[in-house]
């Protein structure tokens, strides 16, 4: 008998297809949710290094309101989320205010934004951390079921010979490696993504720390004079 993918296949039992066809459904999603987080994750850079330059223009002329402005044709921006957050709470913010819980009400909104940003960042990663960690255990479960399917053969048959067993024990395997395949994968992608988050997460904690100091220098000039 000739063995390859799709005899063996033919020849599987509906549990150990069952278990390959959730196991191409992970792997499915797997590369849909990295295709979307590639794309995302390279928007948001990319329109973040475009802001930078404008905003930090803005910020030196003093002109916060422009900068807000600036910052919403950058929806995909993460450090722009962030920055305008800021900004509008420190606009929002009667003159009369004390300086000290002006700067803190707004160091406050920019943890908010930050967080904010991070989980819609982080959207689709569970999903991979899931499957990462469950795939190969949904391949070993079509691995016991081909264990089975061979001991039925052997009993069948009432021989031990590698005809009665070859069936289950090739089930078995495709099952087990399908399984493991789609979780190195899993994690491979869950890790690298996770590392560009951590990258944005120091950024966005970067620019509020760059923001709020600022806030207090503009102050402390606008005191002065």
């Amino acid at each position: 008998m000739e063995f390859n993918l799709v005899t063996m296949f033919g020849q599987m039992g509906p549990v150990a297809k069952g278990v390959v066809f959730i196991l191409a459904v992970m792997s499915i999603w797997s590369v849909a949710v990295a295709i979307e987080k590639f794309t995302s994750y390279r928007k948001s850079r990319k329109e973040s290094l475009e802001f930078l330059p404008i905003v930090t223009k803005c910020l030196k002329q003093d002109k916060l309101q422009e900068a807000v402005d600036s910052s919403k044709r950058y929806k995909n921006a993460h450090l722009a989320k962030v920055v305008s957050a800021g900004l509008l709470e420190f606009l929002n913010e009667s003159p009369s205010s004390d300086h000290e819980m002006t700067v803190e009400t707004v160091r406050r909104s920019l943890d908010r934004a930050t967080a904010l940003t991070t989980a819609e960042m982080k959207k689709g990663l569970g999903a991979l951390a899931t499957i990462g960690s469950t795939a190969a255990f949904v391949g070993l479960f079509g691995t016991v079921f081909g264990i089975i399917t061979a001991f039925s053969g052997m009993a069948k048959t009432g021989s031990g010979g590698l005809g009665a067993v070859a069936a289950g024990i090739a089930e078995a395997l495709v099952t087990t490696a399908a399984g493991i395949a789609v979780a190195i994968i899993a994690v491979v992608l869950f890790n690298y993504f996770q590392n560009k988050l951590e990258r944005f997460q120091i950024e966005m904690a970067n620019t509020s720390s760059e923001l709020v100091d600022f806030f207090l220098k503009r102050q402390v000039s606008h005191a002065g004079r």
